[in-house]
């Protein structure tokens, strides 16, 4: 009984993901909609100054402090004597979804336009780039294991009671060109729109900064776990994008 338990609590754990991940699209796109959803990165409050930008980078740093806390090692050794170790994945799926929710709820528009392209071919452009951002990063949670990242594949194992083991290290396919495909993803669809307001660069630039100092602190645990063979690709594999041509052997 504990074990199915431990298994609905999971896959809510993977409904609630799915449900904020789809508001951050609404919030990006910046369409509002009835009730409560319809705060987005520049509606649904009245356009703040300084307090709202104070509120706001509160927030994101609430979020990054969130994800870099439950990440690391001692953390996790820290909830599973109070959990089964099945679910700390799940929980922290649970607690990034619910701060991430928070923020986009509280979040406190700032006036002002940085840019706006007027043109139909720009905003197709865009917004299909915009797109694609979404679409590479929710892809990229499938080149390695998308039910172990959102903690399905661990409740999964508890049930039918067979032992958990990591998931291989895998390069292939989007990996041979970038270490960090799903947050190259998240950028883009970060920066990608036709009107780029001073709430959405606020938070473009905020989450973006979260993005390189998450890659920072994964990057130095994977090289821990994985050694040289992770060394050696991390050497020959760009981070995000390729800033200089590769050199030829």
């Amino acid at each position: 009984m504990l074990r199915l338990l431990a298994a609905i609590y999971g896959v809510g754990c993977y409904l609630m993901f799915l449900t904020v991940f789809a508001y951050l699209v609404v919030f990006l796109v910046d369409i509002p909609l009835p009730g409560l959803l319809s705060k987005t990165v520049t509606h649904g409050a009245p356009a703040g100054g300084v307090s709202a930008i104070a509120q706001d980078v509160l927030l994101m740093a609430l979020f990054g402090l969130q994800h870099s806390v439950m990440a690391r090692t001692r953390f996790k050794q820290w909830i599973e004597r109070m959990l089964p170790s099945s679910l700390e994945r799940s929980t922290y799926v649970l607690a990034s979804s619910a701060v991430l929710a928070l923020m986009m709820w509280q979040w406190q528009p700032i006036e002002g336009v940085v840019w706006q392209f007027e043109g139909e071919v720009a905003q197709y452009f865009l917004w299909s780039l915009f797109g694609l951002g979404l679409t590479l990063t929710f892809a990229a949670t499938f080149l390695t294991s998308h039910v172990d990242l959102f903690g399905l594949r661990q409740v999964y194992l508890h049930l039918v009671q067979k032992t958990y083991s990591n998931v291989p290290f895998k390069t292939g396919w989007l990996y041979r060109l970038v270490r960090h495909p799903m947050m190259l993803g998240l950028l883009i669809s970060l920066w990608a729109t036709p009107t780029m307001t001073m709430s959405h660069l606020l938070f473009a630039v905020g989450m973006s900064i979260y993005v390189f100092i998450g890659i920072h602190f994964e990057e130095r645990a994977l090289l821990l776990a994985l050694g040289e063979d992770y060394a050696q690709w991390r050497r020959e594999t760009p981070m995000i994008v390729r800033l200089r041509p590769q050199s030829r052997r």
